[in-house]
């Protein structure tokens, strides 16, 4: 019999996909997933747009050159990509997928569009929508923040609806009325999909094998 030090969670890691309308709160919640240091890898984006100062290649984004880019688009190496203000932002998928077989989650917080095409390429994801109390608390929100004009959060509620609708595309839903708490089910979640039978199934079976 083979003597296999390796556990059944050092195996196969799961993507996290979290999205929800702008306002929700989805970069704080993320900020605050970072700092209760659970074993949750960022996922980096690539990008056309040149780098700012102090950002560096490989943590903050992949910078790339835009034929670079196209060449990825073109190969299919990406799971998900958008232009915008005359640069592409895409998510690699060499680098979900390396990520994943080292045996470690990953998180990857996106906008619904998004999220819809990573789940096309990457299905077996597991993707959480990030919901408000109440859509008069996002209206408030995205009010308070100050910068947008009446017509813009009446722009902004009106796809935020639409988002929601969307929901019966996710297999979670977390709302966040206090971050501590969705960080809290964010969390049971990953432990919860990281004990599903199929993800160790293959595994388990390779164990039984060796011993019969």
């Amino acid at each position: 019999m083979t003597n296999n030090t390796n556990t059944m969670e050092r195996e196969q890691g799961v993507l996290i996909v979290l999205s929800g309308p702008s306002g929700v709160g989805k970069g704080t919640v993320c900020a605050a997933l970072r700092k209760m240091n659970l074993d949750l890898v960022y996922s980096v984006s690539a990008t056309t747009r040149a780098p700012r100062e102090g950002e560096v290649d490989g943590i903050n984004y992949f910078f790339k050159k835009r034929e670079q880019f196209e060449h990825m688009i073109a190969n299919d190496e990406l799971l998900e990509y958008a232009e915008y203000d005359g640069n592409y932002y895409g998510t690699p998928r060499r680098f979900v997928e390396d990520t994943l077989k080292d045996g470690k989650n990953i998180i990857l917080e996106i906008e619904v569009q998004g999220a819809l095409k990573v789940k096309q390429k990457f299905p077996e994801g597991v993707f959480i929508f990030l919901l408000p109390p109440s859509l008069d608390e996002l209206h408030n929100r995205i009010t308070t923040r100050g910068t947008n004009s009446v017509e813009s959060i009446r722009n902004r509620m009106s796809v935020a609806a639409d988002e929601i609708r969307l929901i019966e595309h996710y297999d979670y839903a977390v709302v966040n009325d206090e971050v501590e708490k969705a960080c809290d089910k964010i969390k049971s979640i990953v432990v919860a999909e990281r004990c599903k039978q199929e993800r160790i199934y293959t595994k388990l079976m390779q164990w039984i094998g060796e011993v019969t």
